[in-house]
């Protein structure tokens, strides 16, 4: 019998079944959810309780503010791969995607931000894809390393976009919105991950005309050179991109995340099906999503699987595919 005062057992997460003989959840949600629970940092729990139960921002800002560094950066492995407590470019724009899905990306948050940018960014107004000094701490195989001074639309695209798209305003962003559009506008951009850097970017830009014509060019790049798989029963027919992992494609719904990006209009209706249907059916057996990409350990793959499995769900449901 337990002591009269004593704390009550921990209730099980929602959706979750503990009695024996009932079986476990099967809508993609709550098996979704049940992964998260199971799994996840607290900063993913509240992320998924925010965007999926009616979960409120304070909480998640609560839990986001424990990576946030003196600097106005963030570090602390937000973004799993690399490691380490020191602020990373990589950990600062997680920490803007963070803001932006809660709303609150703007005002002392966002002037902290991007005075940390500003002491980080190279000599042409662009942050690096990562800070030369931080080598001594442990990352992924994929985590570049920039060699030096030298800004990376991979890693500028993204956080000028989500503060374009917040409307923020700052000296810093003068500067790296011209190194966006040099870049984005550049024949040189050919990889996957630098184009949906690119769209990252394109999908809030100010000048709107400007970034339709500039999206439309690397639509039609992305198809001359099959850069997106739009037969998932033929990935073979797929060639994999130079760094990649083997099987390391990208499809239509990772360059179109959302039905409002500039990059819906490089596929069909058909081919964005397939890819969704690719996409719902990537969920494994415990209810979460894999990463694309191999991490530096086990610990930091199992820390980003809540994120991508989250970043799936909300995908699936902005496209109107049914999660319950």
């Amino acid at each position: 019998m337990a002591e009269t005062g004593a704390s009550p057992l921990p209730t099980s997460p929602p959706s979750v079944a503990t009695t024996p003989g009932v079986l476990a959840p099967r809508s993609p949600l709550a098996r979704a959810e049940q992964f998260v629970w199971l799994t996840a940092r607290v900063l993913e729990q509240r992320l998924f309780a925010h965007h999926f139960r009616d979960g409120g921002t304070d909480p998640v800002e609560a839990a986001l503010d424990a990576y946030r560094n003196e600097d106005g950066g963030y570090g602390h492995a937000l973004e799993p791969d690399p490691r380490g407590p020191v602020s990373r470019p990589s950990h600062t724009a997680r920490a803007l995607r963070v803001l932006d899905a809660v709303g609150r990306c703007g005002g002392q948050r966002a002037e902290r931000v991007c005075r940390y940018l500003t002491s980080v960014s190279a000599s042409d107004g662009a942050l690096p894809a990562e800070r030369p000094s931080l080598r001594g701490h442990p990352a992924a195989p994929s985590v570049p390393v920039a060699g030096g001074p030298r800004g990376e639309l991979l890693a500028t695209g993204p956080v000028v976009g989500l503060l374009h798209r917040n409307e923020v305003w700052h000296a810093w962003l003068f500067r790296a919105t011209d190194f966006c559009w040099q870049a984005v506008e550049s024949p040189g951009i050919s990889h996957p991950y630098e184009i949906e850097a690119a769209v990252a970017f394109l999908d809030a830009a100010p000048d709107r005309p400007r970034a339709r014509a500039a999206a439309a060019r690397l639509g039609l790049l992305v198809r001359e050179h099959r850069l997106a798989v739009l037969d998932p029963d033929d990935l073979a027919a797929y060639p994999v991109p130079r760094g990649h992992a083997p099987g390391e494609h990208c499809f239509p719904h990772d360059y179109a995340s959302d039905p409002l990006s500039l990059a819906r209009a490089w596929f069909t209706d058909g081919e964005m099906a397939r890819s969704l249907d690719f996409l719902a059916a990537r969920q494994e057996d415990d209810g979460g999503w894999p990463v694309r990409r191999p991490g530096p350990a086990s610990g930091p793959t199992l820390e980003a699987r809540p994120w991508v499995t989250i970043g799936a769900l909300r995908t699936l449901r902005a496209y109107g595919r049914s999660l319950d």
